[in-house]
């Protein structure tokens, strides 16, 4: 006898958008034994990396080792399809250190898509969501154009460039989120009516070349690392081929022709009046931005290895065809540069992040939760990040459990999603080091420390993986017995390490036992990191307490922030829009000050919140 076959359009949870963030929401919520669905306009571009085919880099390459920890794909499929691998910052302390890899454009969305494919309790279905179903004022389905519509008890959206979108190569404007894809146009208007505020961001990217007409000679080369190190804690070591990049400049004739061109570009014609990323700015941006400068590098980077295509790294524009087919020529290696693919911008609408809680799920609709561009960031890395967490809390919510809520103490992804949903964006968010106040504490080294025992706690994290972070943390936990356990005329090994000189080899040469050391899974590098920056971690651990206690002085969901008239008018308008859900994440709101928290903390204690009440402030 066969079992019943499920209804096809009744599911647990519902992901809607098959980027980064779709991707790495569907995979945790089927992990996490939900039934899943995930709707996307196009499978044939589920993973589809729409701007450069890279991961990682400054503080994003914490990030993505963060979503591995946690059980994500993000690390797993770089590590399988990268071409080169580079660790940024090696001249810095492990604080800085940022994995970031180049990879196969198509291997990477080939691999993507598989996965997606193989995960038990996953369906993936090509649809065109045009609406929400709402009933009794939370989420109850989607209605997709055609009229058919999917039930679920909770939705993730995770829509990325596509809603109302509009491309723009100069004077021509052509609705689509990328090059040869369509928009997502119902989807914006139904948002709407359920009370969500949209806004509007940009992004752009730069024109691709055929790398047969490329020059190389006259190009430096850029290498990739020796010993590469990969993003996923699961894999032992890379050991395919890498292929180098190169690096060029602009010069001041190129510089010369856009200026000569901004009445064209849609940035400075008026016909583009939405924000872009600051930290990723257009080539006719930084001409303007940075008069003085008389070139600006430009990385071409290859997009696969059965390809020739070039991504040109440091020229995003949306300048005119006429004009990239003018400047190209005029960069030294691409005299005889065949264009492949021109350069353009992209607007798109986004919904501002103080509309959403701390695990992603709106405020307005419960059940409905946000990740991605939708909230205002750029990036593979910050949307992947959200994704994750939105997916956990999705399915999390779907089976009645609590939140899963990363803090800033925790991870970079704690400090994106507590940015985003306490100080919301008036730019595309990206994350830097400097965003994060303990970033000594999130290294990438660490991640599986710091995430993995969490990620288990609520699912996401699988036997093979927990089998093998155990297996590390016990390494790593006997070496450094062994370290404070072993004295050498007097001192330990793990003080005789502390000294600034003193390097592992030395040590090795002190006890010779260390030289048998086999070190599969970096228990070296650990104790090392512990041993040289003992001190700072310990005062930067200190700081993490104080953190904790503010954060664990709650506020009542039900709370009434507009009825203290002791509060400025904007402070009670930002308590009451954030809502936040302790004094920790209301004194880092945007625009509030000590005096406001004061307020605030003398009416909590009114309340006798038994948290609360009689603690100093």
């Amino acid at each position: 006898m066969t079992s019943k076959r499920p209804d096809p359009y009744q599911y647990d949870v519902i992901v809607v958008g098959g980027g980064h963030a779709g991707i790495e929401a569907a995979l945790a919520s089927a992990r996490l034994g939900v039934r899943t669905a995930l709707l996307t306009i196009n499978c044939d571009a589920v993973g589809q990396m729409s701007c450069n085919p890279a991961i990682g880099g400054v503080a994003k390459g914490q990030i993505v080792r963060e979503i591995d920890a946690l059980g994500g794909a993000m690390g797993v499929i770089t590590d399988a399809t990268a071409i080169q691998f580079r660790l940024l910052n090696r001249g810095k302390g492990p604080a800085m250190h940022s994995p970031r890899a180049q990879c196969d454009k198509k291997a990477y969305q080939n691999l993507a898509k598989l996965l997606v494919e193989k995960q038990a309790n996953l369906t993936l279905r090509q649809e065109m969501i045009e609406s929400l179903i709402v009933d009794h004022g939370r989420i109850a389905g989607l209605r997709c154009r055609g009229g058919a519509e999917y039930r679920a008890r909770a939705v993730v959206v995770t829509t990325g460039t596509f809603l109302q979108a509009l491309m723009h190569t100069g004077e021509v404007k052509t609705a689509g989120g990328r090059a040869g894809d369509v928009a997502a146009e119902g989807l914006s208007g139904s948002l709407r009516s359920f009370g969500f505020e949209l806004q509007r961001f940009k992004t752009g990217t730069p024109p691709r070349l055929n790398g047969r007409t490329i020059d190389f000679s006259r190009l430096e080369e850029q290498p990739g690392d020796v010993d590469p190190a990969p993003f996923s804690f699961l894999t032992d070591r890379i050991l395919q081929e890498q292929l180098p990049c190169h690096i060029t400049t602009t010069t001041p004739e190129v510089h010369d022709v856009i200026r000569a061109n901004l009445h064209r570009a849609p940035m400075y014609s008026g016909q583009i009046q939405s924000t872009g990323p600051r930290y990723c700015p257009s080539i006719e941006d930084k001409i303007v931005r940075f008069a003085d400068r008389q070139n600006h590098q430009i990385f071409l980077e290859p997009e696969g290895r059965g390809t020739l295509e070039y991504y040109c790294n440091g020229i995003s524009t949306s300048l005119p065809r006429d004009v990239q087919e003018t400047i190209i020529p005029m960069i030294p290696g691409l005299e005889q540069a065949e264009i492949m693919r021109f350069g353009y911008a992209v607007e798109y609408d986004f919904a501002p992040p103080t509309q959403l809680q701390s695990n992603l799920e709106t405020k307005n609709v419960p059940g409905l939760f946000f990740a991605g561009q939708i909230n205002g960031t750029t990036g593979y890395e910050e949307a992947a990040a959200q994704g994750l967490l939105a997916g956990i809390n999705a399915a999390r919510g779907a089976l009645e459990l609590e939140p899963f809520v990363v803090d800033r103490t925790e991870g970079y992804i704690g400090v994106l999603i507590d940015d985003l949903v306490t100080r919301g964006v008036d730019e595309p968010y990206r994350m830097f080091t400097s965003r994060a106040e303990y970033r000594l504490l999130l290294r990438s080294d660490n991640a599986d420390l710091r995430l993995t025992a969490r990620g288990r706690e609520v699912g996401s994290v699988d036997d093979a993986r927990w089998q093998r972070f155990q297996a590390r943390k016990q390494q790593i936990d006997s070496l450094r017995e062994t370290l404070i356990s072993t004295r050498v005329e007097g001192d330990t090994l793990f003080q005789i390490l502390r000294r600034p000189p003193t390097t592992w080899e030395e040590l090795a040469d002190l006890h010779s036992p260390l030289l048998e050391v086999v070190d599969d899974v970096g228990a070296i590098e650990q104790v090392t990191i512990e041993a040289k920056y003992g001190g700072y971690i310990d005062r930067q651990s200190v700081q993490v307490e104080r953190f904790r206690r503010l954060e664990h002085k709650s506020i009542p969901e039900d709370f009434d922030f507009r009825g203290i008239v002791q509060l400025r008018a904007e402070a009670r308008e930002k308590f009451h829009r954030v809502r936040p859900r302790s004094l920790g994440q209301a004194g880092r709101i945007s625009g509030i000050n000590p005096a406001d928290i004061a307020t605030l903390l003398v009416h909590l204690k009114k309340v006798r919140n038994p948290l609360l009440h009689g603690e100093e402030s």
